[in-house]
């Protein structure tokens, strides 16, 4: 190092060559970050909730008059654990092949989803 002079002395050698390994236990951080996260994310998992055929009736009933009248709607789904809520318009709804297209109030961006996801729907 250019600042540090060289007396000779052992412990001035050993503060050269230390550059490297004293920085190396903050090298192993960002995955411990990403481990706790991880952790963290799985402790606020919940289950899926199963819902009654009456549920599931008034979930259809309420898509399909939101599709025709084009009001919004509150969605609230199921995904990777979480139970997630939107606002949006319904564009389509097939629910032969389980499936019903949304388009999103924030970003207007039209998402796919399977109608088994789907946990409760109000409208707006």
């Amino acid at each position: 190092m250019a600042y540090l002079e060289d007396t000779g002395r052992k412990e001035d050698r050993n503060l050269e060559h230390r550059g490297t390994k004293k920085w190396s236990p903050f090298a192993t951080m960002p995955k411990q970050y990403i481990g706790v996260k991880e952790i963290i994310n799985k402790q606020v998992e919940v289950a899926q909730p199963v819902l009654t055929e009456e549920q599931m009736e008034q979930i259809n009933f309420t898509l399909i008059e939101a599709l025709h009248t084009n009001k919004q709607v509150y969605l609230t789904y199921y995904k990777k654990g979480q139970c997630i809520t939107e606002k949006g318009f319904i564009q389509f709804v097939d629910s032969l092949g389980n499936l019903f297209v949304f388009i999103d109030e924030v970003f207007e961006l039209k998402n796919k989803m399977r109608l088994s996801e789907l946990i409760d729907v109000r409208f707006a």
